[in-house]
């Protein structure tokens, strides 16, 4: 009986290989978040987990699992895990993107779905166990008439539209979030969101990949086991993908930032509000740049200015939006920019690098700086070097 499990061919092997390697990750994941207390840590390891809980129906399958134990029960306990994986997709992305991202008790109702499809699971199994003959079959009653029948096909459906919702809501805080990052901060290239964007890129392909695919199975022909190895592969992969990235890449800081997206907050309030520009307030904040040249710290925000000039972060911005007609990230490097065209026309080039005098005169990427001289002089640095 045991001949035939397990089994290492062509299709089980990669998949146990990608999955244990997903383990690795998770485990990862968990020590840091034990150590650090980082909540996106603990989402992320707790996303993949179900990932790769959703593998090893089909792992163990092509293990020979079935063919080795025929009247297993573990039909029973491989849940599809679906309902689990959209609200956690939209929680790591939040914890991402919010400074004072908490967990709350109510929190939970975002996972009443596959809780109450757990706990319906464990029920027919009581029920179909406590059934004479039950040791002697794989699936009892309720599994095969009630489960399979109706539960099932009723799931596929509510999983669809729960996945479409969550993914659609994460996708538009994703690109308020992009859109207001320069109202708040002056060097973006650690807040320019790559990685969120390719987290929800893979995920949005997944899920139209398993949507195509269960389409395909249910109105147009029955795909074979083997035929839907290729979604489970290619979840692998995704586990891989998002476990590297996820433990390898800092997560966003912006926990001491006080930084708050909400568009109904008072800081969007103040922004918004129109008024008078006070021409003695654009003097006093002129004179502040140019004698303390806060602009100097590469992680200047709105905050920290604010705090200097003694006023409210959404007042300053109004400020600035109105009186100079620009955001906060273009009124910071614009100074920058100054400074380091400054620099130039005194020869400082031929001392230090390009790269070296737009360190100093505050940017911390040399893409963000060759993007935000273009966007503000319409050259190139080394165009404008020239053409003085």
């Amino acid at each position: 009986m045991f001949l035939n499990f397990p089994s290492f061919n062509l299709y089980s092997t990669p998949l146990l290989i990608l999955v244990l390697q997903g383990l690795i990750l998770i485990l990862l994941l968990l020590n840091r978040y034990f150590r650090k207390s980082n909540p996106s840590d603990l989402i992320l390891a707790l996303l993949l987990l179900l990932v790769c809980y959703e593998q090893i129906c089909y792992t163990v399958g092509f293990m020979g699992w079935y063919d080795a134990f025929r009247n297993t029960k573990i039909n029973y306990f491989l849940i599809p895990m679906s309902l689990g994986i959209a609200p956690l997709i939209y929680f790591y992305v939040k914890s991402l993107t919010a400074s004072n991202f908490r967990w709350r008790k109510r929190d939970i109702w975002h996972f009443a779905p596959v809780l109450l499809l757990i706990a319906f699971r464990l029920i027919i199994f009581l029920i179909d166990g406590s059934q004479p003959g039950f040791e002697n079959v794989q699936n009892g009653e309720l599994k095969i008439y009630v489960d399979e029948a109706f539960v099932q096909p009723l799931h596929t459906f509510i999983s669809f539209a729960q996945m479409l919702l969550y993914l659609a809501y994460t996708i538009q805080i994703f690109y308020y979030y992009r859109k207001k990052i320069p109202e708040f901060f002056s060097n973006t290239f650690k807040l320019e969101l790559n990685w969120i964007r390719n987290f929800l890129i893979v995920f949005t392909v997944l899920f139209l990949y398993s949507s195509f695919q269960d389409i395909i199975g249910s109105m147009i022909l029955n795909l074979s086991y083997s035929q839907r190895w290729w979604l489970n592969l290619f979840m692998a992969f995704i586990v891989i993908y998002v476990g590297l990235n996820g433990y390898f890449r800092e997560p966003l800081k912006l926990k001491n930032l006080d930084f708050d997206l909400n568009p109904q907050s008072k800081d969007e309030i103040d922004i918004n509000r129109k008024f008078d520009i006070p021409i003695k307030e654009l003097e006093n904040l002129k004179k502040f740049m140019v004698k303390e040249q806060p602009f100097l710290d590469p992680e200047i925000n709105l905050s920290d200015l604010a705090g200097s000039l003694n006023v409210s972060r959404g007042h300053l911005s109004a400020l600035i939006n109105r009186g100079f007609e620009m955001n906060f990230n273009d009124f910071i490097n614009s100074y920058r920019i100054k400074m380091f065209q400054k620099k130039l026309e005194e020869g400082e080039h031929e001392k230090l690098s390009l790269l070296g005098l737009a360190y100093e005169c505050g940017f911390n990427s040399k893409a963000t700086f060759n993007r935000v001289f273009k966007k503000l002089t319409n050259q190139s640095p080394s165009d404008y070097l020239k053409s003085i």
